[in-house]
């Protein structure tokens, strides 16, 4: 063979390779071993049926759906149960953002020999990227026909009535009357929502539904994905658009932070490092109980240990309202048998309590004090209570500075303790909003009688505290 005609087929290979990779983008999504994302990876695998990508622009989250929604099509998701004639729509914000993002994604990740038909709603079928889509059929590896629509969220909300759906990608927030509708198309054949989306509008209802979840919904899941975890990213370009940022655009744009306007109290508070996996905590470890009780409101009962560093652990939650001091008793007896839990000579649990506890009402006979000691529970109601110490101490545990690690870890079990932290602001007066906050009140007794322990100080009652803050008022006053 001449050198001119091996040459000639070694251009041809080469062309016809480039096409293939061309034409099968899906094939090598996220595989170069020396460029992987693994919070992509972690969304794929995430069996939850309402996930979330809060990303910062340019993070990989508008990849990682574009790809769900192909895989799930096409039936051959790496990570889930795969079936035949798929039924989804993606919906955008507006139909140029359609077809400039989440069309243009998913036409990159479909191979055009797994396209059945191109239905458009503007432009020609033969050029599908220069118009808008209605819906594709996608050629299912299980020998039936899936259906991708393409929704907008400047429709009307009758036009996302009616259609029972596998699943519905939102590429960014939708409004809320279409992300209600949207769930109701996924009901009868169980299906399910994800979205990727970069929180720009504050604190909205996926806020509360998602990143809170306030309903205690056991499918509803989310994942942050910021600019270091992109590895295609320039690390040079990154740094230089971060020094052109403000701290709020950072957050947002950045790390797919929620932003808001009077702050968070715990900003310190990082998910996805102070909330962790349980484990087996060594006996030696147990440390106390701290209890802030409450009738109408949640009793709040957490369980702390701490390792011989000085590492503090939440380990155990008891969080529920509207129940009678012996009701509460009963779970925290069980909690505790559970575990293990020290108890004293006489086989009783100790714990920590607000001080008011130790007050009587015209209307019971014994304080919450006492009725706790009736069932077993003695309880140590000489709590300091001073609000700003306590957060200060707090904070203190959630960041240490310099290069220490934080010295407060959360089981992720722990749901309402992580839930009150992530939505703990401050008011307009400097003090934070009173809403939500019996977890943290008894986090605060908690650190509060450590902290004061090890560094030999003495817990002050309320009266001691209330003189001293008169003194320094008649000071200020005096001079």
């Amino acid at each position: 063979m001449e050198d001119s005609e091996l040459i000639q087929k070694i251009l041809i290979l080469e062309k016809n390779i480039k096409k293939f990779k061309l034409n099968n983008n899906l094939l090598y999504y996220n595989t170069d071993p020396e460029k992987i994302h693994f919070k992509q990876i972690e969304f794929h695998k995430s069996q939850k049926r309402n996930r979330w990508v809060f990303g910062g622009n340019r993070s990989g989250k508008t990849e990682c759906g574009a790809a769900e929604t192909v895989y799930r099509a096409r039936g051959i998701h790496p990570y889930r149960e795969n079936k035949d004639n798929i039924s989804c729509w993606v919906v955008s914000l507006s139909t140029q953002v359609q077809r400039d993002v989440a069309q243009a994604k998913i036409l990159h990740y479909l191979n055009p020999e797994w396209i059945e038909d191109v239905v458009m709603s503007s432009g020609r079928a033969s050029s599908p990227k220069g118009g808008v889509i209605d819906y594709i059929l996608v050629k299912n590896v299980f020998g039936g026909t899936s259906k991708i629509g393409f929704k907008s969220c400047e429709m009307d909300r009758d036009k996302f009535a009616g259609t029972s759906l596998d699943f519905v990608w939102f590429d960014e927030e939708p409004p809320k009357d279409i992300y209600d509708e949207c769930k109701m198309r996924v009901l009868d054949r169980c299906g399910d929502i994800f979205g990727t989306m970069t929180p720009l509008l504050g604190l909205t209802f996926i806020y509360s539904k998602i990143y809170l979840n306030e309903d205690g919904d056991e499918d509803a899941w989310h994942i942050h994905m910021e600019w270091a975890d992109n590895p295609y990213l320039d690390k040079t370009e990154v740094e230089k658009i971060t020094s052109a940022m403000s701290g709020e655009e950072l957050e947002t744009r950045r790390y797919g932070n929620f932003s808001h306007s009077k702050g968070l109290v715990y900003s310190e508070f990082n998910e996805r490092i102070h909330v962790i996996e349980p484990f087996d905590v060594p006996k030696e470890w147990f440390d106390n109980i701290s209890i802030d009780p409450g009738l109408n409101n949640p009793t709040s009962v957490h369980w702390y240990a701490a390792d011989f560093d000085g590492k503090v652990y939440v380990i155990a939650e008891h969080y529920e309202a509207r129940k009678t001091v012996k009701e509460h008793a009963l779970v925290i007896k069980s909690f505790s048998e559970g575990l293990e839990w020290h108890t004293d000579g006489k086989g009783r649990y100790s714990a920590l309590i607000d001080s008011a506890a130790g007050q009587r009402t015209l209307s019971n006979v014994k304080s919450v004090k006492e009725l706790f000691y009736d069932e077993g529970i003695v309880t140590n109601s000489s709590v300091n209570k001073d609000l700003f110490y306590g957060i200060n101490k707090v904070k203190s545990y959630l960041c240490r500075g310099g290069n220490l690690p934080p010295a407060l870890y959360i089981f992720n079990t722990c749901k309402n303790l992580i839930r009150e932290i992530k939505q703990y602001f401050w008011a307009s007066d400097d003090v934070p909003k009173k809403k939500d906050d019996h977890a943290l009140d008894e986090l605060r007794y908690y650190l509060c009688s450590r902290v004061d322990k090890d560094m030999g100080e003495n817990v002050k009652s309320d009266i001691q505290l209330h003189k001293e803050r008169l003194i320094r008022k008649m000071r200020r006053t005096k001079f």
